[in-house]
C-alpha cells in the first residue's frame, strides 16, 4: 500500500493531494454528530454540506456526490448541496445513489431510496419557504411556509434541470424527464415530464395490468 501511495504522489502529486483532501473531508464530515455515513462516500468535488443542530444526515455505502464539471456529460452549474435548517429536519440517502450538482433542502423530511440517478441542477425541497398570504401579502415576507416530506423510492431517475416540490412521493424504478416539475405523486415503472409533471409512458407490465 505505501508502494501504491509513492507511486501516485511521485507520479501526480496534485491527484494524491486531492485524494487525501477528499479523505480528511469524509472524516471530518462523518464525525458531526448528526452526520451519519453508512459505508464509502464518493466524492468528486467539494459538495456544500450544512446540517444544522436538531437535524440529521444519513448517506448509505457506495453514494456518489458530483459536485465537478470536469468530465460530466452535461454543464452543472452548482455543487450538490445537502441542506437541513430546521429541528427534526432529515435528508435520508440511500445506498449507491448517485447525485450531480442537485440542491436538496429539507425543513422536515427527504427521503432518497438506493440506487437512485440524479442529474445535473435539480432542486428538491420540501417547503414553499413562505406562505401565500392572501389578502395580505405584505407580511408574506415574514412568513416561513408549510412543509411535506419528500420521499423518492428506489432505482429512480430524475433527469437534469427537474424541480421536485413539496409532498411528492415517487414510485420504485420511475423517470423523471429532464426540465420537469413535479408537483403530485408518480407511481413505480412510468417516465413522467413536462410543467407539471405528467404519466407520458407506462412500462410493457404496467401497461398490460391497466389494459
Amino acid at each position: 500500500m505505501l508502494e501504491r501511495f509513492f507511486r501516485v504522489v511521485t507520479s501526480n502529486p496534485l491527484s494524491a493531494a486531492a485524494a487525501l483532501w477528499y479523505r480528511f473531508y469524509i472524516l471530518w464530515i462523518s464525525r458531526k454528530p448528526n452526520i451519519e455515513v453508512n459505508g464509502k462516500l464518493i466524492l468528486n468535488g467539494q459538495p456544500l454540506i450544512d446540517i444544522r443542530e436538531g437535524s440529521k444526515l444519513s448517506i448509505g455505502d457506495g453514494v456518489t456526490l458530483n459536485s465537478q464539471n470536469k468530465g460530466y456529460h452535461i454543464n452543472m452549474h452548482s455543487p450538490v448541496k445537502l441542506y437541513a435548517d430546521r429541528p427534526g429536519a432529515r435528508i435520508r440517502i440511500g445506498k449507491k445513489t448517485r447525485i450531480h450538482g442537485t440542491c436538496i433542502h429539507a425543513y422536515q423530511s427527504v427521503e432518497i431510496g438506493n440506487n437512485c440517478l440524479i442529474a445535473a441542477n435539480c432542486q428538491i425541497f420540501d417547503s414553499d419557504a413562505h406562505d401565500l398570504s392572501f389578502p395580505g401579502v405584505e407580511n408574506r415576507i415574514n412568513t416561513r411556509g408549510k412543509s411535506r416530506p419528500i420521499k423518492i423510492e428506489d432505482n429512480v431517475w430524475i433527469g437534469a434541470n427537474s424541480i421536485i416540490l413539496p409532498g411528492v412521493t415517487i414510485g420504485n424504478g420511475s423517470v423523471i424527464a429532464a426540465n420537469s416539475v413535479v408537483t403530485k405523486h408518480v407511481p413505480p415503472m412510468v417516465v413522467a415530464g413536462g410543467n407539471p409533471a405528467r404519466i407520458i409512458k407506462y412500462c410493457s407490465h404496467m401497461e398490460q395490468s391497466i389494459s
